[in-house]
């Protein structure tokens, strides 16, 4: 007597059954077949993000990214085009110390001024991996509440290692989502040492998060962070912890004297919050509304931005100055040359940079 065949498998099965799709089972199209993004036009991109069209900001913010020549030209199109209708917002740089809570305040603030009628928009300086080149911002996907207000844009941007390509992206990035009607702007630095004074460079109003038990903090923390800040907030003053929090902020109050303002006419503020409950947040907003007002009236304000439109010149003078450096074909060919003549101590390196130098202006002479 022949073997029954179990029930999963068909009478009319042969030896290809194995290796053969079962009826019904729906194979996807061929890669060439599957739908693609189509690549919207410099009008349409503008007409989007004027629209607040999320997708389409993302994709302009994507073309801002790109280290391409083509999408760097079209980039700066579309930004020109845009150009009119940015500056509005007051844009907040965030730092703080490690365990501060920055994305449970960043969440909470955020989510409070959307529920208020504003529109903001989250940013966040990634230095990125220096193994996979990827955001190590992982934390921005947690931000459940905020990104599911209507009124809110989360952005986390890698830098791929290079902190200047963060400030031109950044900056580039701030003015889409202006164009796109957000007043609010909110720029998180992780906190890696040169990245504060950059966001602090982009920025109006530079927030420094900190916690309770502050003496043994600002033994280790820098001066010059400290130097930045517009206002020094204590997180997690809730519970037991608001005694010792209102400790720091006394300590730091004392600190804050002996150093010189961020900016002229204001008083850097120390204040405690509570972003887990929600507490202190409305206090401090209306310190951010104080110091608009304040530095809008004094001219303070708009010295800054000029003064940061002037540095932003001149450090994309050197970005491109370097990019079109490193990527001359004759550099890349006398450059390995240049680093065994340096090793084997051959050359100084000051007289082998001269020598490189003549060598790049030369050959940009012949091309002219």
């Amino acid at each position: 007597m022949a073997d029954k065949k179990p029930e999963w498998v068909p009478e009319e099965d042969n030896d290809a059954f194995a290796t053969t799709v079962m009826k019904g089972a729906v194979q996807p199209p061929p890669p060439s077949r599957q739908l693609r993004r189509r690549t919207l036009s410099i009008e349409e991109m503008e007409r989007g993000v004027r629209e607040n069209n999320r997708t389409v900001l993302g994709q302009a913010i994507t073309l801002v990214e790109s280290n391409a020549w083509k999408h760097q030209e079209k980039a700066q199109e579309l930004i020109q085009r845009l150009l009119p209708h940015t500056g509005t917002s007051i844009r907040i740089g965030i730092t703080g110390v490690p365990g501060a809570g920055k994305s449970t305040f960043i969440e909470a603030f955020g989510t409070m001024l959307c529920e208020m009628g504003h529109r903001v928009a989250v940013l966040a300086v990634d230095p990125s991996s220096t193994l996979t080149g990827g955001s190590i911002l992982g934390d921005k996907t947690r931000m459940e509440q905020l990104i599911q207000q209507p009124n809110a844009f989360v952005r986390p941007s890698p830098s791929g290692g290079a902190l200047g390509g963060v400030n031109r992206r950044t900056r580039e990035t701030m003015l889409l989502c202006e164009a796109a009607g957000y007043d609010v702007i909110l720029v998180e630095t992780v906190g890696v040492g040169q990245s504060e004074g950059m966001v602090r460079d982009m920025v109006d109003f530079f927030l420094l998060l900190s916690l309770t038990g502050a003496g043994d903090e600002l033994q280790g923390m820098k001066r010059g962070i400290l130097e930045l800040a517009d206002a020094i907030l204590i997180n997690k003053a809730d519970g037991e912890n608001k005694l010792r929090a209102l400790q720091t902020v006394s300590l730091y109050g004392q600190m804050s004297h002996l150093f010189q303002p961020a900016t002229d006419g204001w008083d850097v503020y120390v204040g405690i919050c509570s972003a887990l409950y929600k507490e202190g947040l409305r206090e401090f907003w209306n310190i951010i509304r104080q110091f608009s007002e304040l530095t809008r009236a004094s001219g303070a304000f708009g010295k800054r931005r000029n003064a940061q439109k002037r540095d932003w010149l001149y450090a994309s003078i050197r970005e491109q100055l370097e990019l079109r450096f490193f990527s001359n074909p004759l550099m890349k060919e006398q450059l390995p040359l240049v680093e065994q003549n340096v090793a084997a101590g051959h050359q100084t390196v000051t007289s082998a940079v001269m020598r490189l130098m003549k060598q790049y202006e030369a050959g940009k002479v012949q091309d002219s």
